[in-house]
């Protein structure tokens, strides 16, 4: 009979020797490892938790040498088992150069993906012979979705699945948002509009945040994201990490879905804001030199910005995220628009679903899209037609469509609303009295709209009134004196 052969998952225990020799020999060798290794990287159950005892010691600044981790791990059986202090001692003694301990974590890192690679490429196996788990009688389509969640969580954090992390965990990266937030000018730990009383109320756009913006046709919803997501690409700007990834450190790359509007529309639709020539004469062709001049120059800085238009009509839930999660991979994401979310389409949830069932699977959908790319989502919402039966036209939350999912789903909801589109559509008999007070009212709202935040999970709600230039649909900010002068007369909220 020939010899057994047993697999053994692919590890290297002188590799993770070598680098915890390292680190106990010299604590500031800790300071050259990227952040993406860490204990439960290594195949050595004892060595993966050497390392997160010597990491806790050195983040606390704290001296991690073998006699004092050595009282911490008396209790361990693994510990005795290895040979006690003794072992600690030997790992100092065969300790390779510091200026090695990259190699060695890259080694270790590297086969600790592998053995993750084995499992996944293990389960899809099984999964797709239909043994097993609930997931085994999913369609092939399904499947591939899951795996590329898998690979992708894989690909981006270094391990298939989080599970629970430590408060200790948790609590470094919430200091690390305030001090960012500290650090920036405007005191911000999310990404900037641009539009400064918008950015003052909700802090910027928070990774891991679903904001639900909402209006009824013609409000400027699509011109509200479209200016958003304009301000943040324009601004992009990224410094490279030691580990070979960008960072980005102003602006960001913008996914925009546009499931009602053709990418060249979207395009169109820019192009008329940062060229300030109205969108109306732009389609006609009606413009002079002068202003081809300044689209011409419009375009040149335009065509530079990271803005990606997916303009798939009917898109389903699970490709948005499949191709959300591609374009992070290929160049990085920091916000994705969805215009808008009662276009995009549920997966099957069989014959008896209704449309409550499957909006609330898109907005679960894309508040799970959120978290797992760590960057933030705005999705537009149509508002129902009972706010046009009352007298008020100011949006309420009960006033969104299939309402309950995206109003719990959320962290904002913001409406757009602007007063001069109704006041435009009363106007009296021309000679009366009500003419003129109307185009008192007209003078006033002219260049007026309101964002109103309905709600927002970490601060205020309340209104923020900013400037719109219908023409070129550009949402702006309101000069300080000028907003003063036009609601001092008790047309506060």
């Amino acid at each position: 009979m020939g010899d057994i052969v047993v697999a053994v998952a692919p590890h290297n225990l002188e590799a993770e020797q070598a680098l915890l020799g390292v680190l106990l020999y010299d604590n500031a060798a800790y300071e050259r490892l990227t952040d993406s290794l860490q204990g439960r990287h290594f195949y050595e159950p004892f060595h993966a938790r050497l390392f997160s005892a010597i990491e806790t010691h050195i983040r606390k600044g704290q001296l991690a040498e073998p006699i004092l981790l050595a009282d911490e791990f008396k209790h361990d059986p693994a510990f005795d088992e290895l040979g006690g202090l003794r072992y600690l001692a030997d790992l100092v003694d065969r300790a390779p150069p510091a200026a090695n301990v990259g190699d060695y974590a890259r080694a270790v890192f590297d086969l600790a993906l592998r053995r993750d690679l084995i499992r996944i490429g293990g389960e899809i196996a099984s999964t797709a012979h239909g043994q097993g788990k609930d997931e085994a009688k999913l369609p092939a389509r399904d499947q591939i979705e899951a795996a590329e969640q898998q690979l992708y969580t894989l690909a981006e954090s270094g391990t298939a699945s989080s599970g629970f992390v430590s408060f200790g965990e948790a609590l470094r990266g919430a200091v690390e948002m305030t001090a960012e937030a500290y650090s920036r000018d405007g005191g911000m730990s999310g990404v900037a509009t641009d539009l400064i009383d918008l950015d003052q109320k909700i802090g910027g756009l928070h990774p891991s945040d679903l904001v639900v913006l909402a209006g009824r046709p013609s409000m400027g919803k699509t011109a509200l994201a479209t200016n958003i997501a304009f301000n943040i690409a324009k601004k992009y700007a990224w410094e490279p990490q030691p580990d070979g990834t960008k960072k980005t450190v102003s602006g960001g790359v913008v996914a925009f879905f546009s499931l009602e509007m053709s990418a060249e529309q979207l395009a169109l639709r820019m192009l008329a804001d940062a060229s300030g020539v109205s969108g109306d004469k732009l389609r006609k062709g009606e413009i002079d030199a002068s202003e081809f001049g300044r689209v011409r120059d419009a375009a040149i800085e335009l065509q530079e910005a990271p803005l990606y238009i997916d303009a798939t009509g009917g898109i389903s839930i699970a490709k948005l995220t499949a191709r959300a999660r591609r374009l992070k991979r290929q160049v990085g994401l920091d916000l994705v628009v969805v215009d808008y979310l009662q276009l995009v389409t549920g997966s099957d949830l069989g014959s008896n679903a209704n449309r409550v069932q499957e909006v609330s699977q898109i907005t679960m959908g894309l508040k799970a899209l959120a978290k797992e790319l760590a960057c933030p989502v705005i999705a537009l919402s149509q508002l129902s037609r009972q706010v046009e039966q009352r007298e008020d036209k100011r949006p309420q939350l009960s006033d969104l469509r299939e309402s309950g999912s995206i109003e719990q789903d959320a962290d904002m909801v913001w409406f757009v609303y602007r007063e001069s589109y109704y006041v435009g559509r009363s106007e009296p008999r021309e000679g009366t009295p009500e003419h003129l007070q109307w185009q008192e009212d007209m003078d006033r709202l002219q260049g007026l709209a309101e964002v109103i935040i309905a709600k927002q999970r970490h601060g205020p709600i309340g209104t923020v009134r900013l400037s719109f230039n219908s023409d070129t649909t550009r949402f702006g900010n309101l000069a300080r004196d000028h907003y003063f002068h036009q609601h001092r007369s008790g047309n506060e909220e």
